[in-house]
């Protein structure tokens, strides 16, 4: 009741409706959730979603330990989803952190942490939130490497990782958007200072 409340909302409810509508999903999944706006919009899209479709879904937050704040931001993402009945488990990297390419290492080892866990649950869908603004600045980072044709095609909405649908839902989503919903349902998400790092490509 809390979450469909949010819906009362016009733009809000105009969003999910396109999410709805595009979200061609009918088994359980689980979705990778950050703290930051896209991925708590995301949450409350797939939660609204599952519960009007009976589906199964799980919630996963990964802490890097990278940054000293990182492990009180987890919890304090998953407090505030715990409030409406978003239940997320936090998925800590352990081991020894990398000194360079950190950004490309803890996207490899994020990503496995979350298959793995997948796996472990037997649910093939993985859902994250890379949204229309990601695919245009992923689009550059190629082109600035020197991509060929076929290395600036860039973000897909679902490929097939290690026996794993990773879906992006919310391509066609521009982050005004999902900043709104998360300010709307929430009144709250976390900016990663690696975003604004220029150290970080």
């Amino acid at each position: 009741k809390n979450l469909a409340s949010k819906l009362s909302n016009q733009r809000t409810k105009r969003l999910f409706q396109i999410f709805e509508k595009n979200f061609e999903i009918k088994e359980s999944f689980a979705v990778a959730v950050s703290g930051g706006p896209d991925s708590l919009a995301l949450a409350f899209l797939t939660r609204i979603f599952a519960i009007k479709n009976n589906l199964y879904c799980k919630y996963f937050i990964v802490d890097h330990s990278i940054r000293n704040e990182s492990a009180n931001e987890a919890q304090k993402v998953k407090k505030v989803l715990d409030k409406f009945g978003i239940k997320v488990e936090v998925l800590t990297w352990k081991g020894k952190k990398p000194l360079s390419n950190i950004q490309s290492v803890a996207r490899k080892n994020r990503y496995e942490l979350l298959f793995s866990k997948c796996k472990s649950l037997k649910i093939s869908n993985l859902i994250i939130g890379h949204h229309v603004d990601d695919l245009f600045e992923n689009f550059f980072i190629r082109m600035i490497r020197g991509s060929g044709l076929k290395g600036l095609v860039s973000l897909e909405k679902k490929t097939i990782i290690s026996e794993i649908n990773l879906i992006r839902p919310l391509l066609d989503f521009e982050k005004k958007n999902l900043e709104l919903i998360s300010n709307k349902v929430f009144n709250f998400f976390i900016k990663d200072p690696s975003n604004e790092n220029i150290y970080y490509k």
